[in-house]
C-alpha cells in the first residue's frame, strides 16, 4: 500500500503541530516540514531556533504517530555555506526526519555541485538525504540534469526528487526516470496541472507556488509518472491551492488531495 505525506505547501499555513494533528486527522502517514523559506522573507518554521514549538510539535508525532518525511528548503544560492546548516540538520534528527529538498538557485554549476556533495555529507551525519529538485526556473531545470549531478556525487544520501508539476513543465522523459538508480529516488512528490504549459517563468512559478491541480484533475499524465516511480517511495501530495483556501478549510482541502492522490495511484496500479 502506498504510503502519502502530505507536504508543507498544502497547509502551509499551519504551523508545524497543527499541521501534524491535521494530517493524522486526513489520513496521511507522514507530513513534510518547512523549516527554511522558498524565497527571502517567505513563511517557514524554524523549529532549530523555537524550542516551545519543538517541544509541541515532537509532542503532537508522538502522539498520532504521525512521522516526519521531508524538511524544506535549502535553497543553494552563491553565499551558501554549508557548515550554517549544523542546527538545521540537528533539528531534522530530532524530529526523525528522513529526507531533505534542495533546490540549486547558484549559476556556477561546479560550485553548486561541490558545497552539495559537502551538504550530502554532512546531512548523512544525522541520518537524513539530501534531494536535488530541479525546476525550471532554477540552475538544475531538468530531470537530466539532477541526474548528472546526482551521479557525479555518487554519495549514499544524494538523490533526485522528482515532483510531477516541475517533470511535466520542464519536458523531462518518463524513460529517463527508468534509468535512475533505485538508491537515488527516496521521495516524489504528486500533484496536477493544466496540460497547457505556462508561458513565462513568471506563470510557472505562480502555478508551483500558488496554484496547483489536485491529483487526476489536470491535464498531467500522472499514471504513467507513477508506474514510472518505485512502488516503495514515499508519496508527497504537494498542492497549494491560495485561491480555494479563501473559502475551502485546510481539512477539507487536505483530505481531497489525499483521495486524489490515491485514486491515481489505484489507477496507475490497475493499468499496469
Amino acid at each position: 500500500m502506498a504510503v502519502f505525506s502530505l507536504a508543507a505547501l498544502t497547509v502551509l499555513d499551519l504551523a508545524p503541530p497543527e499541521m501534524i494533528e491535521l494530517a493524522a486527522r486526513c489520513g496521511y502517514e507522514k507530513v513534510g516540514l518547512r523549516l527554511l523559506p522558498a524565497t527571502q522573507g517567505g513563511i517557514a518554521y524554524r523549529l532549530m531556533d523555537d524550542a516551545p514549538q519543538m517541544r509541541e510539535t515532537l509532542q503532537r508525532l508522538q502522539s498520532t504517530g504521525v512521522t516526519v518525511a521531508d524538511l524544506e528548503v535549502v535553497a543553494f544560492r552563491p553565499a551558501t555555506d554549508v557548515a550554517s546548516f549544523t542546527p538545521f540538520f540537528e533539528a531534522g534528527a530530532r524530529l526523525g526526519a528522513k529526507h531533505i529538498l534542495v533546490a540549486a538557485y547558484d549559476p556556477d554549476l561546479a560550485r553548486f555541485s561541490d558545497r552539495y556533495r559537502q551538504f550530502c555529507e554532512a546531512a548523512a551525519q544525522h541520518g537524513l538525504t539530501s534531494d536535488l529538485e530541479f525546476m525550471p526556473w532554477t540552475s538544475v531545470p531538468d530531470l537530466k540534469t539532477a541526474m548528472r549531478i546526482v551521479a557525479d556525487i555518487d554519495h549514499p544520501a544524494a538523490g533526485v526528487l522528482v515532483d510531477a508539476l516541475h517533470f511535466d513543465r520542464s519536458q523531462s522523459a518518463l524513460a529517463d526516470i527508468k534509468a535512475i538508480p533505485a538508491r537515488q529516488l527516496h521521495y516524489w512528490q504528486l500533484c496536477d496541472g493544466p496540460a497547457e504549459r505556462p508561458a513565462t517563468t513568471e506563470q510557472l512559478i505562480h502555478a508551483a507556488r500558488e496554484e496547483r491541480m489536485f491529483p487526476g484533475e489536470g491535464g498531467i499524465d500522472l499514471v504513467g509518472l507513477t508506474q514510472a516511480m518505485p512502488d516503495s517511495l514515499t508519496i508527497s501530495i504537494e498542492v497549494p491551492t491560495v485561491q480555494l483556501a479563501k473559502t475551502v478549510d485546510a481539512v477539507t482541502r487536505a483530505r481531497r488531495a489525499l483521495a486524489a492522490g490515491r485514486a491515481v495511484v489505484e489507477r496507475a496500479r490497475a493499468a499496469s
